[in-house]
């Protein structure tokens, strides 16, 4: 499922344009719920670490992007 993976920190960043930082792992899965994020990028957030985050560049580390 490499494409997938890939696409991942792109559809993040697509989806997560707008939030206000820093936030915690449950609000950035809240608003991507919020702007019908894919059930993929929705897991892929869960999973990240529950932590605060204060920029893209930080959820892309917890997406274990860098």
């Amino acid at each position: 499922m490499p494409l997938a993976r890939q696409s991942t920190p792109h559809d993040a960043a697509q989806t997560l344009a707008g939030i206000d930082f820093p936030a915690d792992k449950r609000k950035i899965v809240e608003y991507a719920r919020s702007k019908k994020a894919s059930k993929e990028l929705i897991d892929a957030l869960s999973g990240m670490p529950d932590e605060q985050y204060t920029s893209m560049a930080d959820v892309f580390k917890g997406l274990g992007q860098e």
